[in-house]
C-alpha cells in the first residue's frame, strides 16, 4: 500500500512539474502608433533577441481585432503564435478600438473604409516599423482577414506606391477578401501576393477573387489563388463547427451565408503562409 501511495506520489509530482516547464503562451505588448489625427493602438508579438525579425503586419476582420477579456481574439492569437514558432514578429493594429468603433459586419454605413482608413493604418504600421532596430526592414510582409483582407489588396495595387523612403513590403497573403469592387477595377500587385479562401464561401466571392487573380496575369507581381474545395468562410478558425449565420444582430458577424473551420484546409494553409513569407 506504501509502495502504491509513493508511485502516486511521484505521478502527481510529474504532473505538476510538467505544467511547470510547460511554455506559456506568447503574451503581446501593446504599442501605441502615431499616425495623422490618430492614435493607433496595435499589439506586438516579437521573438526574444535583438533581430533583425521579418515581421508580418497582421490586418483583422470586421469583428475587430479584440473582444471584451481578451485585446487579440483567438483566431488571430492562433496564427500569431504559430508565425512567432517560426521567427516572425506580428504586429496586429486595430482600427476599430483605435476610433472607439465596435464590430462592423453589419454597419449599413461603414464608418472605416479598407480603400482609404485602413490603407491609412497599414501606412502608419509600416513606417513605425521601419523606425524599429529588431526589424528587418526589407521582411515586412501583409496578412489580413476578410475586410482586412480586403484592405490588402487595396494597399498592394501599383497605384498605391510607398509613401516612404526604403524597402517596399516583401509579400502579402489575403484571407476570403470580398474580391467583387477589386476585380471590377482591374486589380493587379506590386508585390507577391497570396489568397486563401474556400469554394463553397457565401460570405466573400470565390468567383470573383478566381477572375481578379486571372485578370492580374501578365501586368502584375506574382499573385496566386488558393481555392479550397469544401470549405467556408472562416475555414481557418480552429474549432469552429460550420453554421449558417442567424438572423440576429450580432455585429461581429457577417449577415449573411455560412462560417465554419475546416481542419485540412487550415493545415494547409498555414504550411503555405510559411512557404510565402519565407520567399
Amino acid at each position: 500500500m506504501r509502495s502504491l501511495s509513493a508511485i502516486l506520489l511521484l505521478a502527481l509530482f510529474a504532473v505538476a512539474f510538467a505544467a511547470d516547464a510547460a511554455p506559456l503562451p506568447a503574451a503581446p505588448h501593446p504599442v501605441d502608433i502615431q499616425a495623422a489625427n490618430l492614435t493607433l493602438h496595435a499589439q506586438l508579438y516579437k521573438p526574444d533577441g535583438d533581430g533583425p525579425f521579418s515581421t508580418v503586419i497582421a490586418l483583422h476582420g470586421c469583428g475587430g481585432l479584440g473582444g471584451p477579456s481578451d485585446p487579440v481574439l483567438p483566431r488571430y492569437r492562433d496564427w500569431a503564435e504559430q508565425l512567432l514558432k517560426t521567427g516572425h514578429a506580428v504586429l496586429l493594429p486595430d482600427s476599430y478600438g483605435s476610433r472607439e468603433l465596435g464590430p462592423q459586419c453589419r454597419a449599413r454605413e461603414p464608418r472605416l473604409l479598407a480603400r482609404r482608413e485602413r490603407v491609412a493604418d497599414i501606412v502608419a504600421s509600416r513606417q513605425w516599423l521601419m523606425q524599429q532596430p529588431w526589424v528587418a526592414r526589407d521582411r515586412i510582409s501583409l496578412m489580413g482577414w476578410a475586410s482586412g483582407a480586403s484592405a490588402l489588396l487595396w494597399a498592394v495595387r501599383p497605384q498605391l506606391p510607398s509613401r516612404h523612403a526604403g524597402p517596399d513590403f516583401r509579400s502579402a497573403i489575403a484571407f476570403y477578401p470580398d474580391c467583387r469592387i477589386s476585380s471590377g477595377l482591374g486589380w493587379s500587385a506590386r508585390v507577391p501576393t497570396l489568397l486563401l479562401i474556400g469554394a463553397r464561401d457565401d460570405v466573400s466571392s470565390p468567383s470573383a477573387c478566381r477572375q481578379m487573380i486571372d485578370g492580374a496575369r501578365g501586368r502584375s507581381a506574382l499573385a496566386r489563388i488558393i481555392l479550397y474545395p469544401s470549405a467556408w468562410h472562416d475555414f481557418d478558425r480552429a474549432n469552429l463547427p460550420l453554421h449558417p449565420i442567424s438572423g440576429g444582430s450580432d455585429p461581429a458577424v457577417p449577415d449573411r451565408g455560412h462560417i465554419g473551420g475546416d481542419a485540412e484546409a487550415r493545415a494547409d494553409a498555414e504550411r503555405r503562409v510559411v512557404e510565402w513569407l519565407a520567399r
